[in-house]
């Protein structure tokens, strides 16, 4: 008995073995192609973009890479393009259906907005097995290829961070630092596993959304912004986090009793407000190489033993009335 994807399944497998030349060159998507230019045209044409002409192959380009088996670009990164000042981030990287990863970085004349068009770079396609002996259920299967990774640092976006951004479910590495992006940081921009969300050197303000205590966090940077609130809910003994960096902003919570993740290796809390003292769960952490809990109002004696000794004494300065090793000794009444 004949299955009514059989005559599909057949296409699709001529198209492929009819069509060597096309795939053996990987030649770009023209839809991808027109995206790019547009990029090129909104940067002003930079030099670092030299090799993206019309009428070439655009897997040829410098700075993108595309898949060798369906030619659409998943890859594109501009780095110290030289753009002119005022220069809008390009509308049009938000046409590459394909993209996986993007990057624009240390370009001081990008300035403006973080395009919502970038929420459309998520995107779900039916896959077809090329092989017409396949029987039974029907070989097909829905195969997502979204954004991931969005590197925008040391540029000056400014603005609100989109909300939008939260639609692309794999998105789990976002760089927005050393910009002036102003506004509350959206709930929900990671997802997956080996999470980074890296917001530091911005006019961020508000609380960090609860959403941001779950999940598998590997680092969180939000230094020096104005952020305030209590973000007690990132300490976990079992979360994954490897970097907390909440430096240089308006935090304020009792430190006390927070439970640090053991696998913690970069912890830097300074320049906040933070009350209470030192606490005891620093000693199991070994990995941990940077600790900076200065400028605070901490108080009381600081734990001793096991991994306490890695640490020196301007982890502890400037605070309220710190003491023992290895600042001063106690005072003992």
């Amino acid at each position: 008995m004949a299955y009514p994807w059989t005559a599909l399944l057949s296409s699709a497998f001529l198209i492929l073995v009819t069509a060597p030349a096309v795939l053996s060159a990987f030649d770009c998507n023209a839809g991808d192609r027109a995206a790019l230019l547009a990029v090129k045209h909104a940067l002003g044409s930079p030099p670092l973009l030299a090799t993206w002409l019309p009428n070439t192959n655009c897997c040829a380009w410098d700075n993108l890479y595309c898949d060798t088996t369906t030619g659409r670009v998943y890859n594109v990164y501009i780095y110290d393009a030289g753009v002119a000042p005022g220069t809008p981030v390009p509308a049009a990287l938000g046409d590459l259906p394909f993209l996986e990863s993007l990057s624009l970085e240390d370009m001081p004349g990008l300035s403006g907005p973080i395009p919502p068009s970038f929420a459309r770079l998520s995107r779900l396609y039916l896959l077809w097995i090329s092989n017409t002996s396949v029987s039974g259920q029907v070989p097909a299967f829905l195969v997502g290829t979204n954004l991931s990774a969005l590197t925008l640092p040391n540029n000056k976006l400014s603005g609100a961070i989109p909300p939008q951004l939260a639609r692309l479910p794999y998105l789990r590495y976002l760089d927005l630092s050393g910009n002036h992006l102003s506004g509350s940081i959206p709930p929900g921009l990671l997802h997956g596993e080996y999470q980074f969300l890296v917001l530091s050197n911005n006019r961020l303000s508000g609380e960090i959304p609860a959403s941001y205590g779950e999940g598998d966090v590997n680092t969180i940077d939000l230094g020096r912004n104005r952020l305030s609130g209590d973000p007690a809910f990132l300490f976990n003994r079992t979360r994954p986090t490897v970097k907390l960096d909440l430096s240089r902003n308006e935090f304020g919570f009792d430190l006390t009793k927070a439970e640090m993740p053991w696998q913690m290796e970069y912890l830097d809390l300074s320049h906040n407000r933070l009350r209470g003292g030192v606490p005891k769960s620093l000693k199991d952490l070994y990995k941990l190489r940077v600790l900076d809990l200065s400028y605070n109002t901490l108080c009381g004696e600081i734990p001793t033993g096991r991994a306490m000794a890695y640490h020196a004494a301007a982890s502890y300065l400037h605070n309220k009335c710190l003491c023992g090793t290895p600042l001063p000794p106690c005072r003992r009444l």
